[in-house]
């Protein structure tokens, strides 16, 4: 009697672990008004401070708003800005890359040396300076994001592209006549969806640390709205006598991110064509 096997995808950790943390988190966003017990902006001064308890979960702030309310508020804020800034930096790049990796010559030079001048800016720097122009806001700090992290689609989905368009069922679809757009996008770019899956991934775990980052710098979006870069800034103030304010913060976006990361690896551990082929070998 043969005993039966999980699934690929549920015999890695990584993935296993990274999807359950980002299912509950998404759960969390979701259902965040039913879930929450208070208000985010609700005082409550009698209990300013408070440890976590069974009235307050995660305790207080200064002012005596739930953390727990506010941090689950928080994720839809990083949520979306997240798949936002994914979404369009994953269309822009994988269209540059296409194009560049495909066509070559003169357009493959200037479309790459765009691109080497969005590398050339300091990430930082650059995504600090458009919310400095643009002004706060979910789609200005989605674009300083887009801004900095298209290239990386760019590149890779570039690479991908140079060494398919050798291969011998895209001659053959050249050769049968077939237009170059048909070839990119029926041939070719099934066949990138891998890397740029794992990319998005990880791109939405360094989405959250950037928002995270302008919050807490003061460039992301403004008071009352919960975000957890906030949330964290406020709570160092008080690190020294309520340190807990700063630690639950500073973790809840540790895990989202590990979560993300984990998720990155596993997919890329799946959707690897070499171990793909090795399972195929096996079987």
């Amino acid at each position: 009697m043969t005993r039966r096997r999980l699934p690929k995808p549920l015999r890695n950790p990584s993935l296993v672990i990274g999807g359950l943390i980002i299912l509950i988190l998404i759960v969390l966003a979701v259902f965040a008004p039913w879930l929450a017990r208070y208000g985010v902006d609700t005082p409550d001064m009698r209990n300013r401070f408070s440890y976590p308890s069974l009235q307050h979960w995660l305790g207080t702030d200064n002012l005596g708003r739930d953390l727990w309310a506010r941090l689950i508020f928080g994720a839809r804020v990083s949520l979306s800005i997240g798949i936002i800034s994914v979404t369009v930096a994953a269309l822009i790049g994988t269209v540059v890359g296409l194009a560049a990796g495909y066509f070559g010559g003169w357009i493959d030079m200037l479309l790459m040396r765009i691109t080497d001048v969005f590398l050339g800016f300091p990430a930082v720097v650059l995504t600090l300076a458009i919310v400095a122009v643009l002004g706060p806001g979910i789609l200005n700090i989605s674009a300083a994001i887009i801004a900095v992290t298209w290239t990386q689609y760019a590149r890779v989905v570039r690479a991908t592209t140079l060494v398919l368009r050798e291969q011998n069922y895209v001659q053959a679809a050249r050769a049968l006549g077939a237009s170059s757009p048909r070839i990119l996008f029926t041939e070719i770019l099934p066949n990138t969806l891998g890397p740029i899956v794992v990319l998005a991934s990880l791109g939405l775990g360094t989405a959250v640390i950037i928002e995270s980052a302008m919050s807490f710098l003061g460039f992301g979006l403004p008071p009352p709205t919960p975000t957890w870069g906030w949330t964290l800034a406020y709570g160092t103030r008080f690190i020294r006598d309520e340190p807990w304010l700063s630690i639950i913060s500073g973790a809840t976006i540790m895990i989202t991110v590990l979560g993300f990361n984990l998720l990155g690896d596993g997919l890329r551990d799946v959707l690897d064509p070499r171990q793909l082929s090795r399972s195929g070998g096996n079987k």
